[in-house]
């Protein structure tokens, strides 16, 4: 005869709390009961109010045996004399524990009425624990309700819930309310390494961090995932492993999508996406993780000493970085962004399209210019959008359960030597710079910029070719290639083309990485017989800045002054100076003229932050 492993418990059962003492991130119920307990102030009904598996049942079993161990009430008790025993093995006769969903009848209540009626057999009170009581109807309700207000001095009742808004306000009233919060992720992170060592599995905090992220603050999920975990891997635990069985994603990769939302190269955090959804991941948890990640920076940048350190020490400082050179009100502009795509991800079965199509909006939420930038210009602070140096990522292989791997490396920018400015001219980097490379084109994650040591001369693509490719382009699309301004060919390896533009020169960069400029480019390559797979744009401040379009100057004769004396003579009808308003502007008293409007300080700076013209 088959008996199976009966002395096998699962770690939820096996690792309850037994004590006071053993309850974990819900000190404020502790502190309340225990205080009761020691001044005799015991309520008739007390309610617990909390998410699954923060601890009501096991705290309502503790407080049952407190108030009925040997000598009791008393917050010191034996966990492991037969009373406590009892209670704690759903045994005892004096604490009747009733699941509230599968008796909830007006019937069920009559009998428990009548029970309560008799005196406990060993302890000093007859405790009544109704669980999830918020399932109980409304007749229920109304026939426990005088019993509620007026019990035997000898019964207790106990209830717990999660959806206390469906509990009568009449029977809310009549009972002490315990709020159990969700347990914090260290927490549980710290209890599941004491129980993996307790078992003698090997168990990494990585590991535990992350199954405490899924867990979501209830402790009885994270010790079931844990024994699910050790059937599945034995006595060794790693990261890996949790992404793997929970399909969940890695701190590495939504920190690495946090950098690119931040740095705005959306091809490849597009690619993330892509990857993610093949491997089968949740798009609506991976949202909800880039969520957490930009809040937990947006925290960190406004109210350093509130923040926490979930994201991975190696991101955080690159991230940092990122989020200290962006104003307040764009990261809240793409906080809305990724917020709204969150709520039509809920409702939607095509997840991954409103996934993208939010992502690509926080992008261009953080490129677009709005009045407080047009102000902050103005004051004299640089515009949020001037390309900035970022730190080169390390790459990480997505999506499968390989170990994501962490590497700090720079790339070395390119600079122009003094004496030979030419754009015509190979250039050597200077070394122990950092540029920002922005990739039009990932068939790859791989982020780490070509080496410039020697110039690499394959024959294919020269600074001269490169110039001339613009020119032709220029003829073909005027429109949009006109604002393409200086441009400094640095080298091309293996169909990756490196050029460099003055880090303020916006125009030019957006104008080499917009769509229809890439593909006449390849066009224009390809009947050349030359390889632009790629085009990666550096900046360097010594490429010479755009050119501001000077206004014509008009000199004007200064009027000549008049004696106090002389009377200003009106002009006759039909000489010139009656009829210039019929040729020319009339100006209106007091207005100002379209001379003074060009020479206005505050309009001069303004078209030369924003590199204007004014037409018209």
């Amino acid at each position: 005869m088959y008996a199976g492993n009966v002395s096998y418990q699962v770690f939820a059962r096996k690792y309850r709390p037994r004590t006071f003492q053993d309850v974990l991130g819900q000190d404020h119920v502790v502190r309340t009961l225990c205080n009761a307990i020691e001044q005799k102030r015991l309520a008739q009904a007390y309610l617990f109010v909390g998410p699954r598996g923060t601890g009501k049942t096991s705290t309502a079993r503790i407080f049952a045996k407190a108030l009925n161990c040997s000598g009791g009430p008393r917050v010191d008790f034996d966990p492991d004399e037969d009373v406590c025993r009892e209670i704690a093995e759903g045994r005892s006769l004096d604490v009747l524990e009733i699941d509230g969903a599968s008796n909830r009848g007006i019937d069920n209540i009559r009998d428990l009425r009548d029970n309560v009626q008799f005196t406990p057999t060993r302890g000093q009170y007859r405790i009544i624990y109704i669980d999830e009581v918020h399932m109980l109807t409304k007749e229920s309700f109304n026939a426990l309700l005088k019993t509620l207000e007026e019990p035997p001095a000898h019964v207790m009742f106990i209830f717990a819930t999660t959806e206390p808004h469906k509990i009568l306000p009449t029977i809310l009233s009549r009972c002490q309310r315990f709020d159990l919060r969700p347990i914090p992720s260290d927490i549980i992170a710290r209890h599941l390494v004491n129980i993996a060592a307790k078992e003698g599995v090997e168990l990494s905090e990585e590991a535990a961090f992350a199954i405490a992220s899924v867990a979501d603050g209830g402790m009885r999920d994270a010790q079931s995932m844990l024994d699910q975990l050790v059937a599945f891997c034995g006595n060794k635990i790693e990261e890996q492993n949790v992404n793997a069985i929970f399909g969940v994603t890695g701190r590495e990769t939504v920190a690495r999508a946090v950098c690119y939302l931040l740095d705005r190269q959306l091809p490849s955090l597009l690619h993330i996406v892509h990857e993610l959804s093949e491997a089968g991941r949740d798009m609506g948890q991976f949202l909800a993780e880039m969520i957490g990640g930009v809040r937990e920076l947006l925290i960190a940048k406004v109210a350093p000493e509130e923040s926490t350190n979930s994201m991975p020490a190696a991101w955080r400082e690159p991230l940092m970085g990122h989020i200290n050179r962006i104003p307040l009100d764009k990261i809240m502009s793409l906080m809305e962004a990724l917020s709204n795509a969150e709520e039509q991800m809920r409702w939607s079965a095509n997840k991954r399209m409103y996934l993208e199509i939010g992502l690509i909006q926080a992008v261009h939420t953080l490129a677009q210019a709005n009045i407080s930038d047009i102000i902050r210009a103005l004051e004299g602070a640089p515009l949020p959008d001037t390309p900035i140096a970022t730190t080169v990522l390390p790459q990480i292989p997505l999506p499968t359960g390989g170990t994501e791997s962490i590497s700090t490396e720079t790339a070395s920018e390119p600079v122009v030597e003094p004496e030979s400015p030419a754009p015509t001219q190979q250039r050597e980097p200077e070394k122990g710079g950092v540029a920002s490379s922005i990739p039009p084109v990932h068939e790859t994650i791989n982020d780490e910029p070509p080496v410039f040591g020697e110039p690499v001369r394959s024959g294919i693509l020269t600074a001269q070719d490169w110039e001339e490719m613009l020119a032709e382009l220029r003829e073909k699309m005027p429109l949009q290639v006109g604002m393409v301004g200086n441009t400094l060919f640095v080298g091309e390896e293996e169909g990756l083309v490196t050029v460099a533009i003055h880090p303020a020169d916006t125009d030019t960069r957006d104008g080499l990485l917009s769509a229809s400029v890439r593909e006449a480019l390849q066009e224009v390559a390809d009947r050349r017989g030359y390889r632009v797979n790629q085009l990666r744009i550096v900046t360097d401040d010594t490429v010479p800045p755009p050119v501001e379009e000077e206004e014509e100057s008009h000199p004007v004769e200064p009027e000549p002054v008049k004696k106090e004396n002389e009377k200003k003579e009106t002009p006759k009808e039909g000489t010139e100076e009656a009829t210039s308003g019929a040729k020319g502007e009339k100006t209106a008293p007091g207005a100002m003229s379209t001379e003074e409007f060009y020479k206005d300080p505050l309009i001069e700076k303004a078209m030369s932050e924003f590199q204007a013209r004014i037409v018209g």
